[in-house]
């Protein structure tokens, strides 16, 4: 008998939306918390699972960016798609505060506010994507354009 999966709050939202999507489990290693190693661990393509990364601009504060595990995020091109001058990653410790998520459990749904999100243009050559359901060792499978719409997020070129 498998073990029942506790829902959280991006798999409520989603579930009230009525948008279809699955979870995939994996047991983190404290030590590592990459979503390489997640990637790894749940036999998947890394190319396909998206990390959620927070960010404060400085003119429209707290930005969302969802892009490739293995890419880097290109802050000036976040900061003119997302009309700052200048965007920066929160600190650690500010996080759980700002979205109400810890590091490497951090969903792009169902943080405290709708944040403005961007979700890196190479999710839409997918079919499906993996990202965090909001808990370690816990990733929601969606198609990269019901995330956006979830989120009412904007497709955009911000990685290196």
């Amino acid at each position: 008998m498998s073990k029942k999966i506790q829902k959280t709050n991006a798999m409520r939202i989603l579930d009230q939306k009525k948008i279809d999507y699955r979870t995939m489990t994996y047991e983190v290693d404290e030590g590592d918390l990459s979503g390489e190693h997640a990637a790894e661990k749940l036999g998947v393509d890394p190319d396909v699972v998206f990390k959620t990364l927070v960010l404060k601009g400085d003119k429209t504060g707290y930005i969302v960016a969802c892009i490739p595990v293995r890419a880097t995020l290109d802050l000036k091109a976040l900061a003119a798609v997302s009309h700052n001058k200048s965007v920066e990653m929160i600190h650690m410790k500010d996080l759980l505060g700002v979205t109400g998520y810890i590091r490497g459990g951090c969903s792009p749904i169902g943080m405290k506010k709708l944040f403005p999100t961007y979700i890196d243009e190479k999710a839409f050559g997918y079919p499906e994507i993996v990202f965090s359901a909001g808990m370690r060792g816990l990733q929601i499978v969606a198609s990269p354009g019901d995330l956006r719409e979830t989120v009412h997020a904007e497709a955009a070129a911000i990685t290196v």
